[in-house]
Order: C-alpha cells, then structure tokens, then sequence
C-alpha cells in the first residue's frame, strides 16, 4: 500500500483500514502505559519506560511494512537523536517561556526546590512514553493518513480538532481547555511532524511538553497531576492566565505562542518543495 494506494483508495475503505490503524495503535498505548503504572520501583519504571517506547517505536515500524506494503519513512535512525534533541528543547523553552510570561505578570513564584529528585527522572521516563504512543496515534496514524488521502491542510485541521476533543474527558477540562489544546498542541505538533517528515520532532516536543510544566515547574499536566517537580511554586491570579486546575495548557498565552510556532513551520512548509 503505497502513498499513491491510499490516496486512490475508495473512502470507505480508507475509513476503515484508518480506523482499524488507530485502535491497534491505541491498544499497543494503553498496554505500554498500563504496564508501566502498575510497576512501583522507579528503578524499573526507567528502563521499562526507555524499552516500551522502543517497542512501540519497532510494532510501528512493522505494522507499516505488513499493513501498508511499504517501509515506514517517519522513523529513520539518522535523524533520531537530532530531531529528538530538537523537540526536546523546543518543548522545554515553549513552557519556560508560558511561565515567564505568567512571572513578568505576578502569577507565578518560586518558592523552593524538590528534595525528591527520584520522582522526577520516573516522570521523564513516563512522557517518553506519553510522547512515543500518542505521536504514533495522532501523527504516525492519524494525520499520515489524512495528509496522503485529502492533502496536509486537512491533515492539520482535522487531527487537531480531534486531539483537542479527546482531552475534553479529562480533569477540570472544558470546551475552551479542548480548544487551546487543539491550537497550541494539535497544529504545532502536526506541524512539526509533516515539516521534518519523522515522528521524532513531534514526540521531542510532546515529551518535553508534558514533562516542562509538569515536573519543572509544578502544574498539572491536561488537569492531571504530574507528582513531584522540581520547582515548588505559588500561582495565583485569574484562570485565563493561570490555566486554573487544567494547567498551563489552559492560559491563553500557551494558545498564542503555540500559534505563532505553528505558523512559522506551516510558512516552512509552504516555501518547501513536497
């Protein structure tokens, strides 16, 4: 099943295989992240999290080559540790730079460092595993699918809204929490996916994302709590600042900055030659 395969494919079919990529993708998540819950000792956590990201990473590679009759191109091994890094270091300056917003607003205070230091290398390991499964959904799957079927424009679009709705289950979400996430979240990481052609970046950014403004700087992470982080803080101020209980995926200045990432990769996008 190649590029031209899908985009020639009949609608229902399309709809179908797409569906079934999805709740295969979903499963193999939900099995990963269960099995890592379910272990106490963080010093298991961390190599256990590092290997079912792998895992994931290979299931993915090889339901593409016996699904799609093709080798999966969004995954390749030289350009892991750069565009890795990359998001990586995208995701971290995007909260950093939320927070010091909110600081420059007298919302948000250091009051002192974590003496739990453990606890935080056991979350990093969790949205590496966070960032690998819900890449592979909503980018590997979802918006590929899309992309080669109906075009990127509709690959961002749709993704993103859906992204943003399956967040609206989780704690203190509402409709302007779903909202801000499909905008600053779902376009910036399709985005990101289809300018560098590889899931790497995209899941950089996702991992870095959650584990920036959760177990740095002490929020919750889409309404849940994240544990232990390293800064302890006071947040005080209205919600559409603060994010309130969701987070600081819910300040308006998360949707800002996210879409103007956004538009310097889709200007990125435009100007090269697909």
């Amino acid at each position: 099943m190649t590029h031209s395969t899908i985009k020639s494919m009949p609608v229902w079919k399309w709809g179908l295989l797409l569906l079934v990529s999805l709740v295969l993708s979903m499963l193999m998540y939900s099995i990963a992240q269960a099995v890592f819950m379910v272990i106490g000792n963080q010093w298991v956590q961390w190599p256990v999290g590092v290997a079912f990201s792998a895992a994931m990473i290979g299931l993915y590679a090889l339901f593409v080559k016996w699904f799609e009759k093709h080798k999966a191109q969004d995954i390749p091994l030289n350009r892991f540790a750069q565009d890795t890094a990359k998001g990586l270091g995208i995701g971290f300056a995007f909260f950093s730079i939320v927070v010091l917003i909110m600081m420059l607003f007298g919302s948000y205070r250091i009051d002192s460092m974590t003496d739990k230091p453990m606890h935080i290398v056991s979350a990093f390991f969790l949205f590496l595993l966070v960032g690998t499964g819900e890449e592979i959904m909503f980018r590997g799957v979802l918006f590929r699918w899309i992309d080669e079927k109906w075009g990127y424009v509709a690959a961002l679009i749709v993704s993103s809204v859906i992204f943003g709705l399956i967040h609206i289950s989780e704690p203190s979400a509402t409709l302007w929490s779903s909202l801000a996430i499909a905008v600053e979240a779902g376009l910036l990481l399709g985005a990101a996916y289809k300018y560098s052609e590889t899931l790497w970046l995209p899941i950089g950014i996702h991992w870095a994302w959650n584990f920036t403004q959760g177990n740095i700087f002490g929020f919750s992470v889409s309404g849940n709590n994240a544990g232990v982080s390293l800064l302890k803080s006071t947040v005080i101020g209205p919600d559409w600042l603060t994010g309130g209980s969701f987070g600081a995926e819910a300040s308006v200045i998360a949707p800002l900055l996210g879409l103007l990432l956004s538009a310097w990769y889709i200007w990125k996008i435009i100007r090269s030659p697909f």
